[in-house]
């Protein structure tokens, strides 16, 4: 929606199975993909819900994405059950669908846009940058809980809605080719990026290679694990993992890479005084020791080797697609100034350059907390 239209949206709110008549509706959070807003109704103690228009212009297979969705709340929803004997909280622990009156997990408006509603979570924080060791962990465990939990679900029921969203190859043969059409006559400016990213392409294969030769399983994981998609309590206790639309099929590297990523850089994403990035290892050391003190019993030895490559990978990565679309004309990301997307380029690339610098280092960190729990 281009606008907020109160009537409209209270009448989409209508559209699913509530309690009550709604009484409000107001736009909720920041997210940039999807359109989201508060609902509140005049049912008495009822729940507050959120209402969500979901972007089917870069989630094409809408229908893809819920079912994913509903499946992975189903199946979150019956270990948590098992685990805790009741029903109890439940619903704080895991994203609750509410269907449509027709019983569907989502409604088409006469425009073509769709809308889902999900209970909201009240008495929760999430923050874009970490800010502490304690956070840290809280969001290594809720990413480890969350492919701990997902481990024994059939990763084949899963749908792949962005396909080789984290394919390191053919993000490089995007690039190549947005050097061989250079639209916006940039590749010129470039040459030192470039020879960087090349320098390192062989290196950045390790994880396709080594799942071509069937050594990393392919697992049901979460594909945007920013910290702000992670929901705490007010003590910065771990409720919930949230905005499930990226649930796929892929490594766990790919999830403890962007994770890393987001937290361990001392500075912004876009940061343009390079000398202010720097690493921050004890939020790497706490989320480490959170995501295997729930990953540790389904990892495997390859997997937990993969660790490193992933957290070198997605920064690099970064590095490969801020560029492509600096060279195609800066189309895809929003930008505040022509140079953005090489600012953001060269952010990330010192970012590896770092990453790189310390690897024996964070390497060592990864190995000794994975051998504690050895014996466990």
């Amino acid at each position: 929606m281009n606008s907020f239209n109160p009537k409209q949206v209270s009448t989409l709110a209508g559209e699913f199975d509530i309690e009550g008549n709604v009484t409000s509706v107001s736009p909720f959070g920041s997210g940039h993909i999807n359109d989201t807003y508060r609902v509140t109704t005049d049912w008495p103690g009822t729940k507050n819900y959120l209402l969500q228009r979901v972007n089917h212009h870069i989630f094409k297979d809408v229908a893809a994405v819920m079912q994913n969705i509903q499946l992975v709340t189903q199946h979150l929803k019956e270990k948590y059950r098992a685990l805790d004997g009741h029903d109890k909280h439940l619903e704080e622990k895991v994203l609750t669908l509410i269907p449509t009156r027709q019983g569907e997990s989502c409604h088409q408006d006469a425009t073509g846009n769709f809308w889902r509603m999900f209970i909201l979570l009240v008495d929760t924080r999430s923050y874009d940058i970490v800010q502490t060791p304690r956070q840290a962990k809280e969001g290594g465990r809720a990413f480890g809980q969350f492919q701990r939990l997902l481990a024994d679900l059939d990763v084949r029921f899963i749908h792949e809605v962005l396909p080789n969203f984290h394919h390191i190859g053919k993000r490089l043969d995007k690039l190549k080719n947005a050097i061989d059409r250079d639209v916006a006559n940039r590749v010129f400016l470039v040459s030192d990026e470039l020879r960087f990213i090349m320098d390192r392409e062989k290196r950045m294969h390790t994880i396709l290679d080594t799942a071509s030769q069937g050594q990393l399983p392919v697992r049901i994981t979460h594909n945007d694990t920013k910290f702000n998609n992670v929901l705490l309590d007010e003590h910065d206790n771990l409720q919930c993992v949230i905005d499930l639309d990226t649930v796929m099929p892929g490594y766990v590297a790919y999830d403890f890479g962007d994770a890393i990523r987001t937290i361990i850089n001392c500075a912004a994403e876009d940061e343009a005084d390079l000398d202010k990035i720097k690493l921050n290892i004890p939020l790497f050391q706490a989320y480490t020791e959170g995501y295997f003190e729930e990953a540790h019993p389904f990892l495997i030895p390859s997997e937990i080797d993969s660790l490193i490559e992933g957290v070198l990978l997605l920064p690099y990565m970064q590095v490969v697609r801020f560029l492509t679309d600096f060279l195609e004309g800066d189309h895809y990301y929003k930008i505040q100034h022509p140079n953005h997307n090489l600012q953001r380029t060269r952010a990330q690339l010192r970012l590896v350059d770092q990453l790189e610098a310390h690897e024996l280092e964070l390497r060592g960190i990864i190995t000794r907390v994975a051998d504690s729990y050895q014996h466990v």
